[in-house]
């Protein structure tokens, strides 16, 4: 006969082992949900951990999704970064930060991140062509004495982020590859994703920001990617040489394109090497050294020639592929698109992580009045009003970006080459005519119509010069062709960018859109 006590200690020890593993394996997998069942009966996301529920989830932790989750984070939001590669970056753009970028910086309390990673104050532009050049300064003089650009190392500008968002407490960095959004009727619920053990784990959250960059996988699903590649940058680093005009960036209207020169450090200045099309020379058959050596080499002033050369035979040669994408989004609850997966411009004139960081201020200015987020269908339509208020500032950088390339870039056109001649001229003359022109590239006075003023301002000056001293009928169609091209070079951008957005957003409903209410 079995002793009662004996089965009743067996039994309650059975059960106390099996409440044991079972809240040890629910704990393990509270994140290893499938699609069905991440929401609970009332519709709610859970927790992406078991201590609270995660307010925005950001895919990427570039220079956008670093940023956006400090500010987000220091606004009392919980925030959940997916990173792909924690490691340091390590990339030939995404290195010069205009004063107009560095102005946002730090409105967002993110100054210090320029500190300690060897950067450099960038005081403005100088132009090289045909064995001329002039100085562009920016026009500092309203502003305190530390606003400047800045010039750096993208993965160290990077690193010092991402360690600034994951010293907040309620901020968590994982590393990670999201795969996919999670979609339940027509709105993001969170996404899902492989951690760098090969685990495939979901997380949820109200909403979802998209940072990946702008080799984007998620892009497609909340906006319509229109991506144009017009050329690529052939990266050099040369060491130990100086700039002929110090803490300038350096921009050599060569033929075929543009070569730029930019310091990254107090030792080191990176060159760019714009290489129009999709296509470059190949570097493993030599091919690219001997274009560089041939081509490019006799356009590089005589100050950076020798390091020039040296940095070709040293052989640390990088390419990268030049990207613009008008910002063309679907306004989807539950989710937003920033920085490089959302849009892009050429990076001749530097402006990304400015328009990244304007749209974060946008951003943050109109969550802030937020409690809830759980409101999806009505967070989207006050969300709406964020593509209309970010438009002065990014389609002003964004058009003056894709123009300026067009217009710096050598061509056979007689029209095209006068246009580069006069642009080159205008810039020359100083005061109004070089300030205004720069003021809008360094993201200072981002003014659209400013921007298109200046640019015919540049082509009827040309036109003027075409017709002294004595109006022929050739030169008058010689100014008609040049007016047609500067129309042809900016009016396709001005498009895609919105004419009514661009011009008149006041006139765009969402732009008065008011915060749902808690």
């Amino acid at each position: 006969m079995v002793d009662p006590y004996a089965l009743g200690w067996i039994i309650c020890s059975i059960i106390t082992i099996v409440a044991f593993y079972t809240f040890v394996f629910s704990r393990k997998n509270c994140s290893q949900r499938t699609t069905e069942n991440i929401t609970t009966a009332t519709g709610e996301c859970r927790s992406f951990n078991p201590d609270g529920d995660a307010d925005v989830i950001i895919v990427g932790a570039g220079v956008a999704g670093s940023a956006l989750a400090c500010t987000l984070g220091k606004d009392g939001r919980r925030v959940l970064v997916i990173e792909r590669d924690l490691n340091e970056p390590d990339r030939i753009v995404g290195e010069l930060l205009q004063p107009g970028g560095y102005l946002k910086l730090i409105e967002l309390g993110l100054e210090d991140c320029v500190e300690k990673i060897d950067a450099q104050q960038v005081f403005g532009y100088a132009l090289f062509k045909d064995g001329k050049h002039t100085r562009l300064s920016y026009p500092l003089e309203k502003f305190h004495s530390d606003i400047a650009g800045r010039s750096f190392h993208n993965g160290r500008f990077i690193q010092r982020m991402r360690e600034k968002a994951a010293s907040l407490p309620n901020v968590r960095l994982e590393q990670g590859t999201v795969t996919s959004l999670l979609e339940d009727q027509g709105t993001i619920k969170g996404v899902e994703y492989k951690t760098k053990d090969a685990q495939e784990l979901s997380a949820c959250a109200p909403l979802t920001i998209v940072c990946d960059g702008c080799f984007s996988n998620l892009r497609r699903t909340l906006c319509n990617p229109k991506v144009d590649v017009p050329s690529c940058f052939v990266g050099l680093v040369l060491e130990n040489c100086e700039l002929p005009c110090a803490n300038h960036g350096h921009v050599i209207l060569g033929d075929p394109s543009p070569v730029l020169f930019y310091p990254i450090s107090s030792t080191e200045i990176r060159c760019l090497v714009d290489v129009p099309g999709q296509k470059v020379p190949s570097i493993s058959n030599g091919e690219m050294a001997k274009y560089l050596k041939t081509v490019v080499a006799p356009q590089v002033p005589p100050e950076l020639h020798d390091a020039f050369i040296a940095a070709v035979d040293k052989g640390n040669i990088r390419t990268m592929p030049n990207r613009s994408m008008p910002a063309d989004p679907y306004p989807t609850p539950g989710a937003l698109l920033m920085g490089d997966a959302f849009n892009m411009r050429h990076p001749l004139t530097g402006g990304g992580m400015t328009v990244a960081l304007s749209d974060i201020v946008v951003l943050r200015n109109l969550l802030k009045p937020l409690r809830d987020l759980n409101d999806a269908s009505s967070l989207c339509k006050y969300l709406e009003s964020f593509y209309t208020l970010r438009k002065p500032v990014a389609s002003t950088i964004n058009t003056l970006a894709g123009a300026l390339y067009k217009v710096f870039c050598a061509s056979p056109d007689p029209a095209r080459k006068e246009m580069r001649q006069a642009c080159f001229d205008y810039l020359s003359l100083g005061g109004l005519f070089s300030e205004g022109p720069v003021s809008l590239l360094s993201g200072l006075n981002p003014r659209p119509l400013s921007l298109v003023l200046h640019f015919f301002a540049v082509a009827i000056y040309g036109v003027g010069r075409l017709l002294l001293p004595f109006p022929s009928p050739k030169r008058i169609w010689s100014g008609v062709r040049l007016i047609a091209s500067a129309s042809g070079i900016i009016l396709p951008i001005i498009k895609a960018e919105g004419v009514r957005q661009m011009f008149f957003p006041a006139t765009v409903p969402a732009y008065y859109r008011t915060p749902p209410a808690a």
